[in-house]
């Protein structure tokens, strides 16, 4: 005896098709949203490396123009700092962490349909 799905595949092909595009439109709703987290995630890590790096070096040139100079630069303290501070705002950015939600409503889904094909199995 056929699964009664299987009927439904055959003489109703356009159903079958019309619900996995369904699911293929579901999947890319959810996957856009969670993409976006995790490009913005990205951006915020390479601002991050980058801040770094500018801070690295202005502190190097500030340390080696506090040396040959005489008198203290508030600006030598300054300069730096603020490129040490957009890091630490990328990096709070990009160590948030991604939604736990992501795809809830596509598994709430195929978990409907897994219920249904089981009643169905345990009708025939």
């Amino acid at each position: 005896m056929l699964h009664p799905i299987f009927s439904v595949l055959v003489t109703k092909p356009e159903l079958v098709m019309e619900h996995v595009a369904g699911y293929a439109s579901l999947m890319r709703e959810e996957a856009s949203t969670v993409g976006r987290e995790v490009a913005k995630r990205a951006v915020a890590w390479g601002v991050t490396l980058f801040a770094l790096l500018v801070f690295l070096i202005l502190a190097g040139v500030a340390v080696m123009m506090a040396a040959v100079q005489d008198q203290f630069h508030w600006a030598f303290v300054i300069v730096p700092a603020i490129a040490l501070a957009l890091a630490a705002i990328g990096f709070s950015v990009a160590r948030k962490p991604l939604p736990e939600k992501a795809f809830t409503e596509l598994k709430a889904q195929l978990d409907a349909d897994a219920k249904a094909l089981r009643a169905i199995g345990a009708r025939s």
